[in-house]
């Protein structure tokens, strides 16, 4: 069994805070694990390297959780090593007045990975099925459509060479506390705090149910969703880039073939 098996949505899913605290992959010594984090990132980049070349299939890597989840210290830590000439990074925000005018689904497909490409969503499409819902934007009967039209676009996608893999860092509401209140005394992180973020925190339980009601409607075989227990940040790291290596790997890639009109050719 691959590692990344242990971490796929479970049919009956569970998200409870003790489950955010579980460290399957670690090794007892936080500084073995951020060299074996490393270890990973560098084959990471080697394989988007041979991704790159061969400019044909396409890998797409959603990452969603609650706020101070960690999206963007995962982002730095497991991609750290790819040539970002192969690999993009979108922050999905508040839609636009122009994107507001189309459907929810219209900004995203105009930012999925091209032939070559790696790229990470920060946020994606989902957040139009949870903070939508949280805050009653949308209802119960708007919600199931968009959870069927989300599973068509990414079948549409993986039918078309994409590579869907989706993580759910998974904190708890304790973590959250610590990490926001790391955010308000210490000054160097001043700009990470927003207003806004305590006001979402009371509606804690709302967004778990959120997440569970959409993990449970769009894990699919084609685009499945990993659980990824992130209290910890080194486990969340390890974890994040072992699945993420494990996926390039099963894809077989290779350089593209050498070409015969080159042999023997001594340059002057």
């Amino acid at each position: 069994m691959h590692t990344s098996e242990q971490f796929l949505a479970p049919k009956k899913l569970e998200l409870n805070d003790e489950s955010a605290a579980v460290k399957p992959l670690s090794s007892g010594d936080k500084l073995v694990d951020k060299v074996e984090i490393l270890r990973l990132a560098e084959k990471i980049g080697e394989q988007q390297a041979i991704l790159f070349a061969a400019n044909r299939r396409k890998l797409l890597v959603v990452l969603q959780g609650m706020d101070t989840s960690g999206k963007d210290g995962t982002v730095s830590s497991v991609f750290g090593k790819v040539n970002p000439q192969g690999m993009r990074v979108i922050s999905f925000k508040s839609p636009s007045q122009q994107e507001l005018q189309h459907d929810y689904l219209w900004r995203i497909h105009q930012q999925v990975p091209r032939q070559g490409e790696l790229v990470v969503f920060n946020r994606s499409h989902y957040e139009d099925v949870l903070i939508s819902r949280v805050h009653d934007w949308i209802d119960g009967v708007e919600c199931q459509r968009r959870y069927a039209q989300i599973n068509d676009f990414e079948r549409l996608l993986t039918e078309t060479g994409t590579v869907v893999i989706k993580f759910f860092l998974h904190i708890s509401k304790e973590t959250q506390r610590e990490r926001l209140q790391e955010r308000v005394d210490d000054p160097v992180k001043h700009w990470k705090f927003d207003d806004q973020d305590i006001k979402e925190r009371e509606r804690w339980d709302s967004y778990r149910q959120a997440y569970h009601a959409a993990i449970e409607a769009t894990n699919t075989a084609h685009a499945p969703w990993y659980i990824i227990p992130a209290n910890s940040k080194t486990h969340r790291n390890l974890t994040v880039a072992t699945i993420v290596l494990e996926t390039l790997q099963a894809m077989q890639l290779s350089y593209p073939p050498a070409k015969p009109e080159l042999t023997g050719i001594r340059i002057k």
